[in-house]
């Protein structure tokens, strides 16, 4: 199943109740196999609780891929979105 941006306007309460379904859809029950679904989400609560792998693009290009805590540690993942200087500002942050 492709979900593209199905999270987009929602506010943080509805977001925490989609979470769940979009969950027992990959999962399935006894009855019915869960299936794999390919989200295209900027809802960063939601990548890092559905997601088992994750491919960031930035200006059309892949600068990062892997599992979601590893690839949103990822310094040019940070630059990325969080604009320069934010790696090394986090980094010191981090090490204070």
């Amino acid at each position: 199943m492709l979900l593209d941006e199905v999270l987009a306007g929602l506010n943080p309460q509805e977001i925490a109740e989609v979470i769940p379904v979009i969950q027992d859809i990959c999962k399935g029950n006894a009855t019915e196999p869960g299936i794999t679904v390919f989200m295209i989400e900027h809802v960063m609560q939601a990548v890092m609780h559905l997601a088992q792998h994750v491919w960031v693009l930035a200006q059309g290009q892949l600068i990062a891929a892997g599992a979601p805590r590893e690839v949103t540690s990822d310094a040019k993942v940070i630059e990325a979105y969080l604009g320069h200087g934010a790696a090394a500002r986090i980094a010191a942050m981090a090490e204070a």
